[in-house]
């Protein structure tokens, strides 16, 4: 267990590390920008990893509670330190971002403001993450006692949409969001997110009607409080999240920049408000 924590403290804040040196030395980045893309590389690998552990996992249960697998204890212990590293890495992207001539918020300058701003800009993604710590970590090791192994995997596969989100931002970044490639990606991740996140919650409570025979409405009476909180503050952030992202596409499609434009992030990635805001500053 204890290994599993250690691979996973040393892995995420490693590969960053590593990615954002290489990028300025063998790219000539400035260290905003490397840290910058480092950050959703990271996330991009981590949702690929968490996908194929999802896949694996889910694809070798048969019976939906019974059934184990060593991959789903295994995953969990690996990836957890990942949310607290990100956190940081969220901020440390919103440090350089405030560094950037044009988008200075109110003349933050120390630290601890920068700390303070972040806090009061992203606090639903900051939030999420402690949650998935402080709660999903317990809930998903110890209180569900071994049983549901096809359920965490499925709950894995919610990270498939982050890789096209972390491509969207990257090409908003580099103001290429009006090529084929970001419209393609745009059509992704609505896919995904859609089926991965928002579909997500009502499909594991189908999936235990069908094991249990009983009507889906009758799920929550017999489901473990646990999944039934999980479900119940995770479910409406993803449809909060969801909605940010139709709204952002359809600006972007239909070319109307806004004053206040929706912000959606995943992970330290996306953010429908810069392409507006690199239009309000390129105008400076």
């Amino acid at each position: 267990m204890l290994a599993l924590l250690a691979a996973g403290s040393v892995f995420f804040p490693g590969l960053f590390l590593m990615s954002k040196q290489a990028l300025k030395h063998m790219m000539g980045w400035r260290e905003g920008d490397a840290a910058t893309v480092s950050a959703r590389l990271v996330s991009s690998v981590q949702a690929v990893m968490a996908s194929s552990a999802g896949c694996v996992i889910a694809s070798s249960c048969r019976d939906v509670i019974e059934d184990k697998h060593w991959l789903t204890n295994a995953y969990i212990l690996f990836a957890t330190p990942y949310f607290a590293y990100d956190i940081y890495a969220m901020f440390l992207c919103y440090w350089h971002k405030l560094q950037v001539k044009g988008h200075e918020e109110g003349g933050v300058r120390s630290m601890s403001a920068a700390v303070a701003g972040y806090l009061r800009r992203e606090p639903l993604m900051v939030l999420h993450h402690v949650f998935m710590v402080a709660f999903c970590f317990p809930a998903s090791l110890l209180w569900r006692q071994g049983k549901g192994d096809y359920f965490q995997g499925v709950l894995f596969l919610a990270e498939l949409s982050t890789p096209s989100v972390c491509l969207g931002k990257v090409l908003i970044q580099y103001k290429k969001q009006h090529t084929l490639l970001h419209k393609v990606n745009g059509v992704l991740m609505l896919l995904t997110f859609f089926s991965c996140r928002v579909l997500l919650f009502p499909y594991l409570y189908y999936a235990y009607s069908r094991y249990a025979s009983i009507p889906v409405y009758e799920v929550p009476l017999v489901a473990p409080w646990q999944c039934n909180l999980g479900a119940a503050l995770l479910w409406p952030l993803q449809l909060y999240w969801f909605t940010l992202i139709c709204r952002g596409a359809l600006r972007l499609s239909a070319g109307r920049p806004s004053s206040t434009p929706p912000t959606f992030q995943t992970d330290g990635c996306m953010n429908w408000s810069d392409s507006c805001s690199q239009r309000q500053t390129d105008k400076r």
